[in-house]
């Protein structure tokens, strides 16, 4: 990757003057160690009249790949796909943005000790890329630098000259020029829209990026006409980060607008007024309750079945008494989602052995179930439709046979407490059932005869006098080898293995 500042300068204020902001000397080659590569800091020119400061930042593919273990998330995005082939050491990107941030910091903050005056001082300044990623073509790169006050030359390169008929590449060679910036804010405007252009970053973005996102943005972003667009890629599409940084934004925007700061805006209500303890979500009393009854088990390897997006996972993950933790479900795109939640390429060596993520159905015996204390179905037996409920019982109870099980389903009889819920209407669109409490009790009895536990009911929730707890939870023990209950299958389970193994056979 290649990217070049040059400035002119007066006998009365050198073009050298760029060294000072800089913090290089023009009369050195510099190198730096970064992340995923070396960047190196040149001048090919520096004289009174014309300055030019070259970063070259040279790209170790390997080291790429290794520490983003050749995922999209974590890793270079193209690198999914071709992990040591790819345009990453060749093409401006967040990997060139985080070489800026870190080589030039001092002259990104408009510090320079050596001559204070000159942060301030507006210069001639012509920026050149010779290969940028542009998804969105050449429209949107003028769309974004031209209202920061740049004269913009963005040519599209083309795929291969020898056929032109092939057309254009995503890629432009990119100059910018203006009279009247400061580098600080050349460099700010760099480092936020690089990687915006690419709409790709190298690392995993978290919620100290939108911080990141708003000191660039300092007294640019706020009015800029494609603010949403430069903060949602910047921000990788993530809607909860852009939906804070818009906030923030827009708190910003106000306050310039009364001339005052943003903490005199955001006190419409005072801290010592917000007396009034919110409830605590559902979800969150669901996986305390959980907890606190695997707790209670001595259970050390748990089975989170039908893991969802791993809330339950991240929860049990905090308690050292959890050696083992595996997470299960039939959806990849909630084990792509539980996998980020839990930042799994980014976790220590010793955090990663205690967890682990894979696709299956519970629908089906797995032979990877079995030999674990407890198992979870947190909200997910009433997902699968009821002929198919036995084959779940037997793969579960079965098969896996934990020693200690946990469900939790909903309470239909709440739902008259839910005012945003139309009467005769389900709680979520893919609820198969949902039961009232004796006929969970019933099912869950029945369960536990057929195969050897017993069973406890557990509300959670506020137990209402009338119409009981919003989720209700049965909590199932295996009984001891010596009981006088039967702990195998009987014949209708039997049956339900068989109608399991024929449905296998299908598959």
């Amino acid at each position: 990757m290649f990217l070049t500042i040059s400035t002119t300068g007066t006998p009365e204020r050198p073009a050298t003057d760029l060294g000072f902001l800089l913090h290089k000397h023009p009369d050195k080659s510099q190198a730096f160690s970064t992340s995923y590569g070396r960047a190196h800091v040149v001048y090919p020119e520096a004289d009174a009249e014309r300055c030019t400061a070259a970063l070259l930042l040279e790209v170790d593919a390997v080291a790429l790949v290794r520490r983003g273990k050749g995922k999209g998330r974590g890793g270079a995005p193209d690198a999914a796909l071709a992990q040591y082939v790819n345009d990453r050491p060749y093409a401006a990107s967040s990997l060139l943005a985080v070489a800026l941030s870190a080589v030039f910091s001092s002259a990104m903050r408009g510090v320079c000790t050596a001559k204070p005056e000159l942060p301030a001082q507006a210069r001639p300044l012509r920026v050149e890329v010779p290969a940028l990623p542009a998804r969105g073509g050449p429209d949107l790169v003028r769309s974004l630098f031209e209202p920061l006050g740049w004269t913009v030359s963005a040519e599209p390169v083309a795929l291969d000259t020898e056929f032109p008929q092939w057309g254009d590449s995503r890629y432009v060679s990119l100059v910018l020029e203006s009279q009247t910036l400061t580098l600080a804010e050349a460099l700010r405007h760099l480092y936020v829209l690089l990687p915006v252009l690419d709409d790709a970053k190298h690392y995993w973005v978290s919620s100290d990026e939108v911080d990141k996102l708003l000191r660039a943005g300092e007294g640019w972003l706020p009015d800029h006409p494609q603010q949403k667009l430069i903060t949602s890629r910047y921000l990788s599409r993530r809607w909860s980060l852009t939906r804070q940084a818009m906030e923030r934004l827009e708190l910003v925007r106000l306050a310039e607008a009364d001339d005052s700061e943003v903490e005199e805006i955001d006190n419409a209500v005072a801290a010592e007024a917000e007396t009034e303890e919110r409830p605590t979500p559902l979800a969150v009393l669901r996986r305390e309750a959980i907890v606190t009854v695997l707790t209670e088990s001595g259970a050390a390897r748990v089975l989170d079945l039908g893991c969802g997006q791993g809330q339950l996972v991240q929860a049990l993950l905090k308690d050292p008494r959890f050696t083992e933790i595996v997470g299960v479900d039939v959806s990849m795109r909630a084990l792509t989602i539980a996998s980020r939640r839990l930042k799994l390429d980014r976790m220590g060596e010793r955090q990663a052995s205690r967890v682990q993520l894979f696709q299956g159905s519970l629908a089906y015996t797995d032979t990877r179930l079995k030999g674990y204390d407890a198992a979870v179905l947190s909200e997910v037996v009433e997902h699968v439709d009821l002929p198919r409920l036995p084959a779940l019982e037997y793969a579960v109870f079965g098969s896996a046979r934990p020693r200690t099980v946990l469900v939790t389903t909903p309470n239909v009889e709440y739902n008259v407490r839910w005012e945003t819920l139309p009467a005769g209407h389900v709680r979520h669109g893919d609820h198969r059932f949902e039961w009232t409490r004796e006929e969970f009790r019933g099912w869950a009895s029945g369960v536990a005869e057929r195969y050897g536990y017993d069973v406890e009911f557990v509300p959670v929730g506020l137990d209402d006098p009338e119409v009981g707890p919003p989720t209700q939870m049965a909590v199932f023990q295996m009984q001891p080898p010596n009981s006088t209950k039967s702990a195998h299958p009987t014949p209708s389970t039997n049956s339900a293995k068989s109608t399991n193994e024929k449905e296998a056979k299908a598959a």
